[in-house]
């Protein structure tokens, strides 16, 4: 009987996530909805790991980076494009796993780990209503520019970041020679872009690839036919610190990362800002879908 309890209490510390000494970890997240998903599963999934997590969700790009660069942040969801260009000024146009590999190097440089990429890819990309590209013959971002470079008047939906960022639209006017000016731009919050699109408020809209949107709202992505957006292969990123404090995050986040690509970044994005449902009800649903938690 004594060997009985004793084998009985060991399976059920072994079965249970939860440790008395359980680590603290803060998860931070950008502010849009594929942002606020993602850094939600990760709190639920880190929860259901045993970790105590403090979630710090709805920050800019800048704002998250920085905390993690100053320890306030110990692991959140980054872009490579966004690390190679805003962080790390590198001018290069690579591959995407050129890319990868050299955010990889550069960030490890700062005590920061970029683990396995996913394989969604959610670029910035300009879009029109479908009828519209159509009927200006408006189906690339060269065309887009010759209409602003012989004085159209399109108007074009951003968010506050866009027009400052070297991967944005000073470094899209200078790749397809052109200059949209003050009044061609309608400064607006990114998740309202893209139903001032929809409703014919602006002409033209600043999206993400994977967002769900796209399709929902009969929106035509204008073609990048010069190649300028770099990747944005969405990953997640971890202080060294951090890591090797608590090796086993490796693996967990990983094997979160594994089950993202474009078309399922879509489909969940389109469930909370088309179909109305909760961010944490999302992303509960999808982590029981994949298995990650019971």
């Amino acid at each position: 009987m004594y060997k009985y309890i004793i084998s009985t209490i060991a399976a059920i510390m072994l079965l249970s996530p939860v440790t008395a000494n359980a680590a603290e970890i803060t998860v931070g997240g950008k502010n849009f909805t594929e942002q606020l998903l993602v850094t939600e599963m990760t709190s639920q999934l880190l929860s259901a790991k045993g970790f105590k997590v403090n979630k710090r969700e709805g920050m800019g790009s800048k704002v998250v980076r920085s905390a993690q660069e100053n320890g306030q942040v110990d692991v959140y969801w980054e872009y490579t494009g966004t690390s190679l260009v805003t962080y790390n000024k590198v001018k290069e146009q690579l591959s995407v796993d050129e890319t990868f590999k050299r955010v990889k190097e550069l960030d490890m440089k700062k005590g920061l780990v970029w683990l396995s990429p996913s394989k969604a890819n959610n670029t910035y990309a300009l879009a029109m209503r479908s009828s519209d590209a159509k009927a200006k013959n408006m189906m690339t971002l060269s065309a887009l520019a010759k209409s602003y470079s012989s004085g159209g008047k399109l108007k074009m939906g951003v968010n506050a970041e866009f027009p400052k960022r070297p991967d944005g639209l000073i470094g899209l006017q200078k790749a397809y020679s052109f200059k949209a000016t003050r009044s061609n731009l309608a400064p607006m919050q990114s998740g309202l872009i893209y139903q001032a699109l929809k409703d014919g408020q602006i002409d033209v809209g600043l999206v993400f690839a994977t967002d769900g949107r796209i399709a929902a709202f009969g929106f035509t992505v204008l073609k990048d036919d010069k190649g300028f957006f770099p990747a944005y292969a969405l990953a997640p990123v971890i202080r060294k610190k951090t890591l090797d404090s608590n090796p086993e995050l490796g693996g967990i986040l990983e094997s979160l990362s594994s089950k993202f690509d474009d078309a399922t970044l879509q489909r969940l994005n389109a469930r909370v800002d088309v179909d109305k449902e909760t961010i944490e009800a999302v992303a509960a649903s999808f982590l029981k879908e994949k298995g990650l938690v019971n």
